[in-house]
């Protein structure tokens, strides 16, 4: 099973947030265990690596991210994938970038704390919670 792992998901482990970290930990350690393939859209590697250097210093934000990359793939994204995102003219611009992404790996879910803003598209949009409960049914 191929799924994209949104930002928000991948910040909720590298931050620790209280209540939404076993969740999203809980993915990281199926992808670690090479039970699904998790990607992160390339484009949201700088902002992850940003918002945790912020957080924790750049050494353990460098650490981190390095840790990530070894389990979430890192998606390619295109010329291609940023203007077929303009086109879909989605209220959050980051978040159409990633579901173009995910189209162009054909991925199976996207993973993410906001299933809302992925609702206009075909990929379905899970909690981490409820993607853990999606894998442990098959």
């Amino acid at each position: 099973m191929k799924v994209l792992i949104d930002s928000n998901v991948v910040l909720d482990i590298l931050l620790k947030n209280t209540g939404l970290y076993t969740g999203s930990m809980a993915v990281f350690a199926h992808a670690e265990k090479n039970l699904i393939n998790g990607y992160i859209s390339a484009s949201a590697v700088t902002d992850i690596f940003y918002i945790s250097k912020k957080r924790h210093g750049k050494e353990i934000a460098l650490k981190s991210i390095k840790k990530i990359l070894q389990v979430f793939q890192p998606a390619t994204v295109t010329g291609d994938d940023i203007f077929k995102a303009l086109d879909l003219d989605w209220s959050d611009f980051e978040d159409a970038v990633q579901y173009v992404v995910g189209e162009s790996f054909a991925l199976d879910y996207i993973v993410t704390r906001n299933i809302s803003d992925f609702s206009k598209g075909k990929i379905p949009a899970v909690t981490p919670e409820h993607f853990i409960n999606i894998i442990s049914e098959n």
